[in-house]
């Protein structure tokens, strides 16, 4: 398995989040080509590493 320093990720979360304690997601920008995803809730849990062209046809995938 593959390790990434996160340490200076620069997360970003979800525009369709609520601020009222609803399903919240993150993304991270700077690690190169990647998209580290979690949970804004659970600042300290697991965060699933996506490959950036998969993140790319997944996100143009569910804003059709």
């Amino acid at each position: 398995m593959r390790e990434f320093d996160l340490s200076n990720a620069r997360w970003r979360k979800s525009t369709y989040s609520d601020g009222n304690g609803g399903d919240c997601v993150e993304v991270a920008a700077g690690v190169p080509g990647v998209v580290p995803v979690r949970d804004s809730k659970l600042l300290n849990s697991p965060v699933l590493v996506v490959g950036a062209v998969a993140w790319t046809e997944f996100i143009g995938a569910v804003a059709e």
